[in-house]
């Protein structure tokens, strides 16, 4: 297997593995086994984030995994409702103390809240970086417009967004935005939430590379030069999923992915996320 450890996608300053392993779904007193198990596979790049409830589990399984602090890259967000300044600086606060960490490497804000004006929230995520608190920051499920705002509102550079993203989900303009501010474009449910495990074409190909769905999805991912986050709590698929960087797909086959895009491809519903929709 090969490691991805030093597989990376960079963007100010910021070198982001581009194979993480995800924490969204993650409940119940398995929590922590699930992450060292990601860490002992390779994994270098682990997302949690306050609204999830994991990051004492990720606190854990850091300290337990051995692995060194400076090897691991650390993704953790501040939730829709804590955006203001005050409530900002607290959630980061509670996030280091859960996290038994100095500094996150990648503070997201993890919604947008059309009750918090950008220009409340930006500087906010700015000071967190510049307390040492976040190497780096950045944004999640915001739109075009909204990442030309923040970025312009932001005294700091953002390094990344982080949206939803699989064959199932035409996300070229969002791409094409974060790739025109020189961003990392991370993507949350690369799997379909397993919605993809039985697509005959994606089956297809997995069949004739002697490889599983969720290895040719993330893989086609990863050919575009878009970071991923797969979540599992079964530890051979977690190693599965790390076992991508030893094959190519073609040009065709990346193609015929990207060709299974659909109008109600999306998953993360940001009208039940967020009060007063998204736009």
């Amino acid at each position: 297997m090969t490691t991805p450890a030093n597989k990376t996608l960079s963007a100010h300053g910021a070198s982001i593995p581009i194979l993480g392993f995800g924490t969204s779904t993650m409940t119940g007193g398995f929590e922590a086994d699930a992450v060292v198990a990601a860490l002992k596979a390779g994994y270098r790049h682990i997302d949690t984030a306050r609204k999830y409830g994991s990051e004492p589990a990720v606190g854990e399984a850091m300290q337990v995994s051995q692995v060194p602090r400076q090897d691991i890259f650390l993704t953790t967000k501040v939730s829709h409702e804590n955006l203001r300044a005050e409530d900002f600086a607290r959630s980061v606060d509670q996030s280091l103390a859960a996290l038994k960490v100095d500094y996150i490497d990648l503070l997201l804000v993890h919604w947008p809240n059309p009750d918090i004006a950008l220009s409340e929230v930006m500087p906010a995520l700015a000071k967190a970086k510049r307390q040492g608190l976040a190497r780096h920051i950045g944004v999640a499920n915001f739109t075009t417009a909204l990442l030309d705002q923040a970025i312009e509102l932001c005294p700091e550079p953002l390094v990344a967004l982080q949206a939803e993203y699989h064959p199932y989900l035409d996300q070229s303009k969002l791409l094409a935005a974060v790739r025109r501010h020189g961003l990392v474009y991370i993507a949350y449910c690369p799997l379909g939430r397993g919605r993809l495990f039985s697509d005959p074409l994606l089956g297809e190909i997995a069949k004739t590379r002697g490889r599983t769905i969720a290895q040719i999805a993330l893989r086609w991912l990863i050919q575009e030069n878009v970071a991923a986050i797969p979540h599992s709590s079964n530890p051979q698929r977690i190693v599965d999923n790390i076992d991508v960087f030893d094959f190519e797909l073609t040009d065709d086959e990346m193609k015929r992915i990207a060709a299974l895009k659909r109008v109600n491809g999306r998953i993360a519903n940001p009208v039940e996320r967020v009060p007063g929709g998204w736009d």
